[in-house]
């Protein structure tokens, strides 16, 4: 990977420490003018002269002269400026909120839904990849968690004019100089929906992979995780139609009623779930759950096929699967039991093949298989560190070895991290979000600058800003899952308990 100096990458401070009351400006002192000594004196008029031409505010015509106020010095004390407000070490006051610096961000949009969702997934369109031109728009399913299980639904959202950020003219980069004229519309963005009901809660939810938006003969597929143990798989290329088909109408029976049910877990909760596609019509679905079991479903051109067996060598309860991005049946897993592991398909009695027994300190959530350099995962543990594994090193299963150490680790996030993925097109970036109410960017291509090392601040034992820490996006509460947007460079869209952001970052 190429490596970059840390004075290359652009550190985004998202955020501002500012009181609810707004900035007060000083009061502006009044002082009488001082004497004005003129070096090219007038022998002409004197200044008795002028003193007796304006007698009694008049002229000699009796018109009204304006009265000569007194000079207004400015305050010495300039107003106070706003702080960079950095996690961890800076806290809140009573009376202080933070206040985003859009000069950061090219584009920034909050949405607020009915429920709250602890998972989404990003929808494949047909509007072109790597686009770059406002107003965007972009496509998400996503499931609640409401107070009642029969309120609960799978939704699809249609995200539309997602304008650029708003700024002074004296902060548009150059990027923002090539974009046409419309493109700085101040707008408010667009919020439409569809759903479907879903009996109980939505832990995860994953849209089937796919390199195009699907035919119109074609199914769109996603699989929910529900707290009451059932895994369904729902064809929701319908509820798209009729967001962008006007008076588009379907069986909405037919829409509401799962494609499949999983049934392999019984009552056992689960969280963990990834597809994979060997081929248009050829579908892997990985399931785990709470009792660390992991079942694998397989599709054919006359449905789903859910397997019996589990595959059994996790102690603990399965948080997070990754297929691998290169070896079709190949996939990664990682538990509670502070273990990442990894799997082969094809491996009798369903045993890993290989794996890092002691990943983190506590439970490891979460991992990314990094697409582009397939040897990289990254994890995120319960601890709130951030690890980054080269694979090259993991022993096979079985063999007394001692555990490889971490190609990168981070220790900035303060609380679980809940959620973790590779950039789909930079192979050293990724994204994290965590229960501190941060989502970060990471380039693990920047390396500290020798002559700036030791220079900064130090707090918690950690350095004040690791020279990898891109960006700090804040704002949400209890962020739960992020992720890229594939066909919009750069842009991370985040939910949480509040609800969702969406943003670009000069950053990234």
């Amino acid at each position: 990977m190429s490596k970059r100096a840390a004075s290359e990458a652009q550190t985004g401070q998202p955020f501002l420490k500012a009181t609810v009351d707004g900035i007060k400006r000083e009061n502006v002192v009044m002082d009488e003018m001082g004497e004005f000594e003129d070096a090219w004196e007038d022998d002409i008029e004197s200044d008795e002269e002028v003193v007796n031409g304006n007698d009694e505010g008049n002229d000699d015509d009796g018109m009204d002269v304006d009265e000569v106020l007194p000079a207004i010095e400015e305050s010495d004390e300039l107003p106070q400026a706003h702080q960079v407000f950095i996690p961890g070490r800076d806290t809140l006051g009573k009376d202080e909120i933070l206040e985003p610096d859009d000069s950061v961000y090219i584009m920034r949009h909050s949405m607020s839904v009915n429920w709250p969702c602890l998972s989404f997934d990003i929808l494949k369109d047909n509007l072109g990849d790597q686009r770059k031109r406002f107003p965007e728009t972009a496509y998400i399913v996503a499931g609640t968690q409401a107070d009642a299980a029969n309120k609960n639904e799978v939704v699809v959202c249609k995200m539309s004019s997602l304008h650029r950020t708003q700024k002074d003219g004296n902060n548009s980069d150059s990027e923002n100089e090539d974009d046409e004229d419309d493109d700085d519309l101040d707008e408010d963005a667009i919020l439409e929906y569809r759903s479907i009901p879903h009996v109980g809660g939505v832990n995860r939810i994953r849209a089937q992979p796919t390199s195009s938006y699907p035919l119109p003969s074609q199914p769109y597929h996603v699989a929910t995780w529900a707290d009451t143990g059932k895994v369904h798989i729902w064809d929701i290329r319908r509820l798209i139609e009729s967001l962008d088909v006007p008076g588009y109408t379907y069986d909405k029976t037919r829409a509401q009623t799962p494609v499949f049910t999983i049934n392999s877990h019984g009552m056992a909760e689960g969280f963990a779930m990834d597809w994979a596609a060997s081929g248009p019509s050829s579908l892997r679905l990985l399931t785990g759950d709470v009792h660390s079991k992991i079942f694998l479903t397989t599709s054919t051109p006359s449905g789903f096929n859910a397997l019996s067996q589990p595959f059994i060598s996790h102690t603990s309860s399965i948080e997070d699967l990754q297929w691998s991005p290169t070896e079709p049946t190949v996939f990664a897993s990682c538990s509670a039991d502070r273990s990442i592991r990894l799997w082969d398909v094809r491996t009798k009695g369903r045993k890993s093949v290989a794996g890092i027994e002691t990943a983190h300190d506590s439970d490891v959530n979460v991992i990314s298989w990094n697409k582009l350099t397939s040897y990289l995962i990254v994890s995120g543990g319960d601890e709130g560190a951030i690890k980054a594994w080269d694979l090259r090193n993991v022993q096979k299963s079985g063999t007394k070895s001692i555990d490889p150490a971490p190609v990168a680790s981070f220790t900035w996030h303060k609380a679980p991290i809940t959620s973790i993925e590779w950039h789909p097109t930079e192979e050293s970036t990724f994204a994290a979000g965590g229960a501190d109410d941060q989502v970060t960017l990471w380039d693990l291509a920047v390396e500290q600058d020798d002559d700036e090392a030791g220079m900064g601040e130090s707090f918690n034992g950690e350095s004040e800003v690791p020279p990898q820490l891109l960006f700090v996006h804040q704002g949400q509460r209890d962020v739960k899952e992020i992720h890229w947007h594939p066909q919009i460079p750069g842009s991370v869209i985040s939910t949480a308990a509040d609800g969702f952001n969406i943003f670009k970052t000069i950053s990234v």
